[in-house]
Parts: C-alpha cells; sequence; structure tokens
C-alpha cells in the first residue's frame, strides 16, 4: 500500500489534469444522458414491439390498448428527458439556445419518434420472417424473438436509427453500444437498412455508419461493411465511405466490403472471407481463391491415427 504522501501526489496529478482539460467538466446548465436509463428505455420498446414476450403480463386481445396507452406515456416522458439533456449538452456547444427551445425541440422529437413506432413494429416483423424463412434451424418465430441475437441487434438498430434520423445527438450512439456489448453486432445507427433484414449467428458483424442495405439481404458472422480509410478523419464526415448492398444480396462469413463507392449488385452472393474493395454487378457469384486441401496420416503418442489437415490458399 502507498503512503499518504504518494495518496497525496497521485490525487494532486489528477486533479491538475482535471483542470487543464474542459473535457472532465460538465459545463453549467449541461447534462449528459444516463446510460441505464437509456438502457430501460429500449427495454420497453421491447416490450411494446413484441407485448407478452419480455415481460410478466399478457396482452389482452381484447383491450390492448390500455396497455400501451399506459406504456407509451411512461415512456414518452422519460425518452423527453434524455433527449432534452442530450440537446442541451450538444445544441449549447454550438449556440446559446434557451431552455423553453430545448424542451419544444424534444418534444418535438418525441412525437415524431412514437408517431414512427407503428411502422418500425412492421419492419420488425418482417425481419422476424426473414429469419424464420432463412434460418432451417428455427423452429418458430417465438423462438427468433425470444433467443436470435441478430433480431436483438436490429431492433435495437432499427430504434436507434429513427432517432439518429431526427438528429438526437448521443443517444442513438448509446443504444447502438449496448446492442454491440450484448450481441457482438455492431450497427451504426446511421446505416439505412431496407426490409427482410437477417444477421445469421451475428457475432462480429460489422455496419458502418454511411452503410445503404437493400430488401432482402442476408448477411453472417464476422461479416465487416466499413470503410477504406478513416486517416482523413472528421474530413469525411457526412462522406458516403461504406458499401452499398443492393436487394437479395447474400453475404458469407467473415467477408468484407468496404469503401463508399463500392456497390454489390442485386442478387449477388458473397462467399466466406472475401476481400472486396470495387463494386460487383447484380447476379455474381463472388468467392476466395480455392483452397488445396492435404490430408496426411499420423500417430499420437499412444499410438492413434488422427488426420492432419493442412490448409493453404492457392
Amino acid at each position: 500500500m502507498f503512503s499518504e504522501t504518494e495518496l497525496n501526489t497521485i490525487v494532486k496529478k489528477i486533479t491538475d489534469n482535471y483542470q487543464n482539460e474542459e473535457l472532465f467538466y460538465v459545463k453549467p446548465g449541461h447534462q449528459m444522458p444516463n446510460r441505464d436509463t437509456i438502457i430501460h428505455i429500449i427495454l420497453g420498446m421491447r416490450q411494446i414491439m413484441f407485448p407478452g414476450y419480455f415481460d410478466e403480463e399478457r396482452l389482452s386481445r381484447k383491450h390492448p390498448g390500455f396497455f400501451l396507452g399506459h406504456s407509451i406515456l411512461k415512456l414518452y416522458d422519460t425518452l423527453m428527458a434524455q433527449i432534452k439533456a442530450a440537446l442541451t449538452q450538444f445544441e449549447k456547444e454550438n449556440g446559446d439556445i434557451s431552455e423553453a427551445e430545448t424542451e419544444g425541440r424534444a418534444d418535438e422529437i418525441c412525437s415524431s419518434f412514437f408517431t414512427s413506432l407503428p411502422y418500425v413494429q412492421q419492419l420488425l416483423m418482417k425481419d422476424v420472417q426473414a429469419a424464420f424463412d432463412g434460418d432451417p434451424a428455427a423452429r418458430s418465430k417465438e423462438e427468433i424473438i425470444f433467443c436470435y441475437p441478430g433480431l436483438l441487434a436490429v431492433f435495437v438498430y432499427r430504434i436507434a436509427h429513427e432517432l439518429y434520423r431526427l438528429k438526437v445527438p448521443f443517444i442513438p450512439r448509446i443504444m447502438a453500444e449496448y446492442a454491440h456489448g450484448r450481441t457482438g453486432i455492431d450497427i451504426n445507427p446511421g446505416a439505412v437498412i431496407g426490409e427482410y433484414f437477417f444477421i445469421d449467428h451475428g457475432t462480429g458483424v460489422v455496419v458502418g455508419e454511411t452503410t445503404e442495405i437493400g430488401n432482402n439481404v442476408k448477411i453472417y458472422q464476422g461479416v465487416t461493411l466499413g470503410a477504406l480509410s478513416t486517416r482523413s478523419g472528421q474530413l469525411l464526415r457526412d462522406v458516403k465511405r461504406h458499401p452499398t448492398i443492393e436487394d437479395d444480396v447474400t453475404i458469407y462469413s467473415n467477408a468484407t466490403i468496404l469503401g463508399g463507392e463500392t456497390v454489390i449488385g442485386k442478387g449477388t452472393v458473397i462467399g466466406g472471407n472475401c476481400f472486396i474493395t470495387e463494386s460487383v454487378p447484380e447476379g455474381s457469384r463472388v468467392s476466395a481463391k480455392k483452397q488445396d486441401l492435404s490430408i496426411t496420416e499420423k500417430r499420437g503418442k499412444e499410438g492413434e491415427l488422427f488426420d492432419s489437415f493442412d490448409c493453404s490458399l492457392l
């Protein structure tokens, strides 16, 4: 254990860092959104989108409006407070915005967001159908809703994307990182994704901010839809730097597709482990170089036989 003198030295050096860096202090009148509250909002939204699956209440077909109205009103107030905090933190950095203006803007965003929920729910049901149609291991749509990490990631994305579209700072990315931590799937809320989207298995999938994905697209674990280079940093903000995936495309595991000008044409199948930085015409079949598999008989320490697989790319 260090001495009191050593402790005082550490404390002084860290507090000196505080004084020298404005980021360590929230300015007067500013407030950061609360991550735990935003996660609570995500879980509440999931109960609205999939009633009866993630709570103890069973939705009555005779009176669903009671449950829905009560849930929406609670979430509206909670989300509005978080949006107001986010806007306060962000907008005061870019001008003198009054509290009344911020509250009015937060209310306007909340109204637009909740108005979009019926459409978002319809998209999610199409995503559930895509997962069921695309995975022979799925025993039911209920299993997909309960268990599939890909659907959880897509659900959070679709909620976060609506807030991103409404230019809400901080909150969409907090939501995306919650899904990333839970599933290993990283979908930037700025990506534009069409109907019947299915991520199978999912771990390690990355979808960048300016990615555009059409309808009926299926991707597997380890797929990256990324940028060719981000060395220019903030100069690339709002520049299309991630690929476009057209309708009816399948991308198999560990494929990497990079670049804002890269377009994967309709109906294309991208094989596993492909590295693509240029456009592919529609209806193509793309694969990595064929592997040469050699099998050599070997014996273990106790004399048992086992096969040794030596794979190398041609």
